[in-house]
């Protein structure tokens, strides 16, 4: 759609198409990125898996409702996308473990008999447990902040002079630094 250079240079994409990694995604456990479905929810299988086992111990689901699950019980910060949850599901069922029926141009999917012990044991520990509510908290303090931050940077693109567009880059690159300061500190 726009190259690189675009971008750079604060064309439309820069300032009004932008979805950068402070949506829900933010916060990623694990050293990876879990996006709502643009490229970045790579999670480890064997955490969906025990995600959509622990899931389906409770009820019959069908995959969004699952995506829809998760995203809810984490704060959003962690909502796979359906590239991870439905291979997983078909990997499930055929190893038995699930089946799946149509009902309404949905695939609603219960755990078999041999499915039901592997689920139990992946209740037990189940993957968004991991999702203290302080953490959660302050993930959601962070999006909001950096959606605020993007929308007065977009303002300042769309309706900003050059002079005020330069000094909000300066101030974006200067914060850039502390933050990175930040994380270089030793406790």
């Amino acid at each position: 759609m726009f190259d690189t250079d675009e971008r750079r240079e604060g064309g439309r994409y820069a300032f009004g198409g932008w979805r950068g990694a402070f949506g829900p995604g933010f916060g990623p456990p694990r050293g990876h990125w879990h996006g709502r479905g643009h490229g970045r929810g790579r999670g480890r299988r064997g955490d969906v898996r025990a995600a959509v086992l622990a899931l389906l111990a409770e009820r019959p689901m069908h995959g969004y409702e699952m995506i829809q699950e998760l995203d809810s019980r984490t704060g959003g910060i962690w909502r796979p996308s359906p590239g991870s949850i439905y291979p997983t599901l078909q990997l499930l069922e055929d190893e038995g473990l699930i089946v799946s029926e149509e009902s309404g141009g949905r695939r609603r999917f219960t755990l078999t008999e041999a499915g039901q012990a592997e689920a139990a044991r992946a209740a037990e520990n189940a993957p968004w447990q991991e999702y203290a509510d302080d953490t959660v908290s302050q993930a959601k303090d962070f999006r909001d902040a950096a959606f605020g931050i993007m929308n007065a940077l977009r303002q300042v693109g769309f309706a900003g002079t050059e002079e005020q567009r330069r000094r909000a880059l300066d101030v974006l690159n200067e914060t850039k630094r502390k933050l990175y300061a930040i994380l270089a500190e030793t406790d």
